[in-house]
């Protein structure tokens, strides 16, 4: 059984093509687009800029999430603005926000605009 349970691994780790970084864009309708950038910073932490695009049924935030520009989809909300992307939920409402990460028992960051 381990043997049979090593060679199908050993076969699945040959089969599998080399990964490779690669870029792709995706093309939305952008008629009648806006582009806002917010300024916040959370607690004690380094500022940081927002990006809201809204383009008819589109609309991102895109935040700088350890080190890396992360896109948010907008989704349903009782009150405010509500976007997530993957274990992140970014909440907006006013001048203040909430960050989430859902895989570190719902903590989550309160931030302020800054600008």
């Amino acid at each position: 059984m381990i043997r049979t349970a090593a060679s199908i691994l050993s076969a699945l780790l040959l089969a599998a093509p080399a990964t490779q970084a690669t870029q792709t864009s995706v093309a939305l309708p952008l008629d009648g687009a806006t582009l806002q950038i917010v300024g916040f910073q959370c607690g004690k932490g380094t500022a940081f800029d927002v990006q809201y695009l809204n383009a008819g049924p589109n609309m991102l935030a895109i935040l700088p999430i350890d080190g890396q520009q992360r896109i948010f989809v907008n989704v349903i909300s009782g009150s405010g603005a509500r976007y997530v992307s993957g274990q992140y939920e970014w909440w907006t409402k006013g001048g203040t926000a909430t960050l989430s990460d859902a895989m570190w028992d719902g903590s989550r960051q309160e931030c302020v605009a800054t600008r």
